[in-house]
């Protein structure tokens, strides 16, 4: 069983989460687990107001892992969220799959760890402005909805669907066609993916 873990903060946002984890348990025919971490485990409430207690916290995380998907929200710039720092740092030194999307994207752009690996955001200056000296991987950005650069996937916060397809794809969730059918019939429509003439 392959462990996929979301890290979820305070005001998370529940539909960036949904569609990955649902999909890994729809596709992935039972060799994923997707589980949970927060800084602590005290239940989290997402920005729709979804409560959830964390499978793990920062002190029970499992060496063990697939993947470390940093789930965007609304609480990433506070001082609280530093304490995801040493995690997804030892996730790219590991060479482990780590993935941020939103504000998620960008707090690894403050971890340096976007510099040379290209990539996105919500937007270059803001993620310039609030990563400071720790990003110099402005030549490296990409104005895409979703980007892998080796084992780095990030996203804005209006890429839900495409970051989860990127995550699908890198763990191998199922075959590409599988993540390309799902990711057209959630993107088109149930009439437009069904019937592509109708596009």
């Amino acid at each position: 069983m392959k462990t996929i873990l979301l890290f979820i903060l305070e005001q998370f946002a529940d539909w960036e989460a949904a569609y990955l984890s649902s999909a890994v348990n729809m596709l992935g025919h039972g060799e994923f687990a997707v589980k949970t971490v927060s800084l602590t485990k005290e239940t989290v409430t997402s920005i729709g107001g979804f409560r959830t207690v964390p499978d793990f916290d920062l002190d029970t995380v499992p060496d063990d892992y697939e993947a470390l998907i940093l789930i965007g929200g609304m609480t990433w710039r506070t001082p609280e969220a530093r304490g995801v720092s040493a995690l997804a740092k030892s996730c790219a030194e590991k060479g482990k799959l780590l993935g941020g999307i939103c504000d998620a994207s960008a707090f690894l752009g403050t971890l340096g760890l976007l510099n040379s690996v290209p990539h996105t955001s919500n937007d270059l200056g803001g993620l310039k402005q609030w990563a400071g000296e720790a990003y110099s991987g402005e030549k490296l950005y990409v104005h895409k909805q979703a980007v892998r650069g080796g084992n780095i996937i990030t996203a804005n916060g209006t890429a839900a669907l495409e970051f989860a397809k990127e995550v699908l794809l890198a763990v191998n969730a199922a075959p590409e066609n599988k993540i390309s059918d799902w990711y057209n019939f959630h993107k088109l429509g149930y009439y437009c993916a069904a019937m592509p003439d109708m596009q």
